[in-house]
């Protein structure tokens, strides 16, 4: 053990002492208030009459004695009659901060803009799988419970012709509109 530590040991069994032994019995005499008498300098200064004042009550009445008690100003002289509505406001009674940047503007409206061109719908067919037969690519689709055996140049229902097909892409031609999608199939395996 270092001597330190003996000494902290010491110094906590004399604590300890003095909690266990010591005196216990309460003090019966109250400190009075000392009387302060202000330094009286050559110069009188502005400031060593501002306690002066201080030390008159609220009624406009010199204080008696050494201490004197300042009379309670009513709650209607201190914040008016309105009373706690006064302090309510949508932020709260300190008033909110925020310090987030506003958000943009919102864009101007172009009314002279034409709306966007129509679209094909999207792809309705789900890949299924593909393979290589006779030097040509075979992609199976599914539409709901039918399934579709694709070649390029295969027509599906009127509506969608495969115009190629080069893994990892399947372009297929809606024909109404004649867009062309790409589904996508996997890479060369």
């Amino acid at each position: 053990m270092k001597p330190r530590h003996m000494l902290m040991g010491a110094a906590l069994a004399g604590a300890a002492a003095l909690v266990l032994f010591g005196d216990r019995t309460p003090n019966a005499t109250v400190a009075e208030a000392v009387e302060r008498k202000p330094a009286r300098s050559a110069q009188a200064t502005p400031a060593a009459a501002a306690p002066a004042r201080a030390a008159t009550p609220a009624g406009g009445q010199p204080a008696s004695g050494p201490a004197a008690i300042l009379r309670l100003v009513p709650r209607d002289e201190l914040i008016g009659a309105v009373g706690e509505g006064s302090f309510k406001s949508k932020d709260g009674v300190f008033g909110g901060q925020s310090w987030n940047p506003p958000p943009p503007p919102p864009p101007p409206e172009n009314r002279n803009q034409a709306a966007p061109p129509p679209s094909a719908p999207p792809l309705p067919f789900q890949f299924l799988g593909k393979a290589a037969a006779d030097g040509q690519w075979e992609v199976y689709l599914g539409r709901g419970e039918q399934t579709y055996v694709v070649r390029k140049g295969t027509q599906i229902d009127g509506a969608y012709r495969v115009d190629n097909i080069a893994p990892p892409t399947l372009t297929i031609t809606y024909l109404p509109m004649n867009q062309a999608q790409q589904l996508h199939i996997g890479v060369i395996e």
